[in-house]
């Protein structure tokens, strides 16, 4: 590509995720309509009759040359007002149980200088760049910090619309039944722009499992929205629980609006408990996201054998829970690809799905996909096929948001929102 406009009008010789080459027509931010492209042979005259075209009245026919094109990456599980992106390296602290690396995480932040808003943008360009147009970002609610990391996230979600859209989960990161206030500041945290409310570990956090949930539910109930909790608890304690969620997202009738994040105790459990659980997930219509942790996590094929919808998120990106993260949702997939050993095409597929399809049904998204309507929440990858992007993880040469384009080879575009002067740049 010599020149990139804005907004192009054609995206030209793209391989579809199917394989077929086609010619893709954008118009008011939405996909207009999808031509498939002759054969090989004929596609290259076609590309250079494109090049002519693009010479002639406005220049915005775009020749991607067979570039892999996708919907725009999902990742529904983040932290953007965790990050340290933006500011200096922070060498990693090991923790203990749950509880003592919340409070180590606690004393960590408490002595950053920038602020969680610069740290998020930051997060949010380098997820732009590597295609990630949609995500679901959890956000502390606690006594210590109150809701200031829900503004804070409010406020970068105004200003990257243009490049991203953000659910916010209010999520409390230091326990509900056991923390002073805490079902308070949800409630509070839900009327300011919350779209979701969390939870973490009923039983192994807060050792009351009526209780927690007793109040996500009510909340969710009372605001109507969504339920989207952490869940680490092992084994059959944690099975149990799965159970209690199935039947109260049933009883409620929030079936497609709750999600269980982690869900270890589904790696670790017997074939009976296993069957069990995931028939109750699937007929109340939980579903469940991993991010391919070390350690038990849940078996992606045999839960959607049983018909429970799983998709993908980052977790930490960069922050005190762990070094590492790149908010690159290929490479993410690559990840649970390996820990599932899901090695042939038709596999590679299914990984690219928790990314793509699979991860925007999970999370609501209207309009999202290749079709015409469809809006233009794109990236071009270069690769030939599905499975290839997904093995390799290779360059995004263009992403684009609503039709316009936001980056391209990985980098955002001047003239979006960029961190404050001063911000130490991560790209």
């Amino acid at each position: 590509m010599h020149s990139t406009p804005s907004h192009p009008t054609v995206l030209a010789d793209v391989t579809l995720p199917d394989g077929r080459r086609a010619d893709v027509s954008l118009r008011d931010g939405l996909v207009a309509a999808v031509h498939e492209r002759p054969s090989p042979t004929e596609a290259a005259t076609a590309r250079a009759e494109d090049a002519e075209e693009a010479d002639g009245a406005d220049g915005r026919r775009l020749d991607l040359a067979g570039a892999l094109l996708l919907p725009a990456l999902v990742d529904g599980h983040t932290h953007l007002d965790k990050t340290f992106l933006g500011a200096p390296w922070q060498p990693h602290q090991a923790g203990g149980t749950i509880r003592e690396r919340v409070t180590a995480e606690l004393d960590i932040r408490r002595r950053l200088t920038v602020p969680v808003a610069e740290r998020a943008l930051a997060l949010v360009h380098r997820m732009v760049g590597h295609g990630t147009g949609h995500t679901r970002s959890h956000v502390d609610i606690d006594p210590q910090s109150g809701l200031a990391g829900l503004h804070a996230l409010l406020e970068v979600r105004e200003r990257v619309r243009e490049l991203m859209t953000v659910q916010i989960v209010a999520f409390p990161q230091s326990g509900v039944v056991t923390a002073p206030g805490v079902p308070a500041l949800l409630d509070a945290a839900l009327r300011d722009g919350a779209d979701l409310v969390g939870g973490l570990d009923p039983q192994g956090f807060d050792g009351d499992i009526d209780g927690q949930l007793d109040i996500a539910f009510g909340l969710a109930e009372r605001h109507g929205v969504g339920i989207d909790l952490h869940l680490h608890d092992p084994r059959e304690v944690g099975a149990a629980q799965l159970r209690d969620i199935a039947a109260r997202t049933a009883a409620l009738g929030l079936g497609g609006r709750v999600t269980v994040s982690h869900a270890y105790c589904l790696g670790d459990i017997d074939d009976a408990t296993f069957a069990r659980t995931a028939s109750a997930l699937a007929e109340a219509g939980v579903s469940i996201l991993t991010n391919g942790p070390a350690g038990p996590m849940p078996p992606v094929l045999r839960l959607r054998e049983a018909g429970v919808r799983v998709f993908a998120g980052s977790d930490n990106i960069r922050d005190a829970w762990w070094p590492y993260g790149t908010g690159d949702m290929l490479e993410r997939a690559t990840v649970i690809g390996l820990r599932s050993e899901l090695m042939t095409d038709d596999e590679l597929h299914l990984a690219a799905s928790l990314v793509t399809t699979e991860a925007a049904a999970a999370l609501g998204l209207d309009r999202y996909g290749l079709r015409p309507g469809d809006r233009a929440d794109l990236v071009a990858v270069a690769a030939g096929s599905v499975a290839e992007a997904v093995a390799a993880h290779p360059r995004r040469l263009l992403v684009m948001h609503a039709g316009r384009v936001v980056a391209t080879d990985g980098c955002p575009v001047p003239g979006l929102p960029t961190p404050e002067p001063g911000i130490q740049r991560t790209w």
